[in-house]
């Protein structure tokens, strides 16, 4: 069984969510299953105002954060795990079906906080939002013939993905346990990172492996730990020196 201190660890993020009702039905779910961590990146704030009108409003509406931007919200997540109805767009992060990625949420709870991401119905994570996930997590869904593929709406898939913690919550950690990167750590390993490949001449030779995306999903499936996470910023930043003052 989870502990509190546990669910405590676990934030629900929702990327562009604009309908009060999906956002009052994540809440709703949060609730059912003990969690209470919402955070919303929006720039339109009617939807979550609306949804704390709303007569069965939870205190987990009237809790929620507003954030500008996803690293915003995420910073002091040691693992974000995006999530995905998959269907045809091309991923460039490790997938896991819900059962998998569910074991793996539960190891890093021992010890870290974890961010699960929702984006909109509509569109889905973008993919900026996605470059900060560590990996994706889709739940499986039926494909019927004609249909370009099927998903959840927003307060279903955070439900399911809820639910698929609790019922994992008595298999035995995968690894033991330690203190993993937060997002701000490893956001601050890309900035440096991408300052290097800029300064030796690497951007300019293969500008599409340099973006600042495709910096940010490697330095995430490096999987650092804080001490290693801080230990690359030492060096990142000694190397920049060095480069600024040539002997």
């Amino acid at each position: 069984m989870l502990t509190q201190a546990e669910r405590a660890r676990v934030t629900v993020v929702l990327v562009r969510a604009r309908n009060p009702n999906n956002i009052g039905a994540v809440a709703r779910a949060m609730h059912g299953f003990g969690f209470a961590d919402l955070r919303l990146v929006n720039d339109y704030s009617v939807a979550l105002e609306t949804a704390r009108s709303a007569v069965d409003a939870s205190e987990i509406l009237a809790g929620a954060k507003q954030f500008a931007s996803v690293p915003e919200a995420v910073a002091d997540c040691s693992l974000v795990v995006g999530t995905t109805a998959v269907g045809e767009r091309r991923h460039l992060h490790p997938l896991y079906t819900l059962a998998e990625g569910g074991g793996l949420v539960l190891a890093a709870l021992t010890s870290a906080r974890v961010a699960l991401l929702f984006g909109s119905e509509k569109t889905g994570l973008s993919n900026d939002a996605l470059s900060h996930c560590h990996w994706l997590m889709t739940i499986p869904m039926h494909q019927s013939p004609g249909v370009r593929h099927a998903s959840m709406n927003l307060g279903q898939a955070a439900a399911v993905c809820l639910y698929e913690l609790i019922r994992q919550a008595d298999t035995p950690p995968l690894n033991e346990p330690q203190l993993m990167a937060t997002a701000e750590d490893l956001e601050r390993v890309t900035e440096l990172l991408a300052e290097v490949l800029a300064g030796i001449g690497y951007a300019q030779r293969r500008p599409a492996s340099a973006e600042r995306t495709e910096v940010r999903r490697m330095v995430r499936r490096m999987n650092l730990n804080q001490s290693d996470a801080r230990r690359w910023i030492g060096v990142l930043r000694q190397l920049l020196w060095k480069m600024e003052h040539p002997l």
